[in-house]
């Protein structure tokens, strides 16, 4: 694990680890006021929240069948950073995961998401168990988990069932990292990046 560290360091710079106000009775009629044509999609705080409280349960849960690509952000990442990050995970169908709330306010997390969301499809976690369980330091970090790795609550997978690397770098870039890193993951990396390929018209 040290040499693999070692020699991806040097090579890359990354860090790879295998392993609403009222309104007064007299005041104007809101209902008569001119609608928009669309409006924006909301942000489903409820069902952010049911995902958490799904994910901190703690009887043993299994992975989906196949490969798993996580990428753990925080907003207060800078916002090119972000919009890269949020754009790659909509096309691999990867899965956002942040650590927590906003100021710890899921009003104050939703209008920090809001911009994001309304631009990208992506499936977004908050899971603090996660950044423990894959031992993250630093964001943005991705881990690639193997099919069928499973936990226990907070209980961290095997070594051998995921491989993470950390770095403000492109996610395609951070899975040809993953490749030369660990060579059990090339494949699975590799299917991850061929969904970041541009569409052939």
């Amino acid at each position: 694990m040290w040499a693999i560290n070692r020699i991806i360091g040097v090579v890359f710079g990354l860090s790879v680890t295998v392993a609403e106000a009222a309104v007064p009775p007299s005041g104007p009629r809101i209902d008569a006021l001119p609608q928009p044509a669309s409006p924006p999609p909301a942000l489903d705080l409820e069902a952010v929240a049911r995902g958490y409280a799904a994910s901190a349960q703690g009887p043993r849960r299994a992975a989906d069948s196949g490969p798993h690509l996580l990428v753990f952000i925080s907003l207060s990442m800078p916002r090119p950073s972000l919009q890269r990050l949020f754009a790659q995970a909509e096309r691999a169908r990867a899965v956002l995961v942040l650590r927590g709330l906003v100021n710890g306010s899921w009003r104050d997390t939703g209008a920090a998401l809001q911009p994001l969301v309304e631009r990208y499809r992506v499936a977004l976690q908050i899971d603090p168990q996660a950044f423990d369980r894959y031992g993250i330091e630093a964001v943005p970090s991705v881990v690639l988990r193997k099919r069928q790795a499973a936990c226990d609550g907070g209980t961290c997978p095997e070594a051998a069932a995921f491989v993470r690397v950390s770095g403000d770098v492109s996610l395609d870039y951070a899975l040809a990292a993953l490749q030369r890193a660990a060579p059990s993951f090339a494949a699975d990396a590799e299917q991850w990046r061929q969904r970041l390929q541009p569409a052939e018209p």
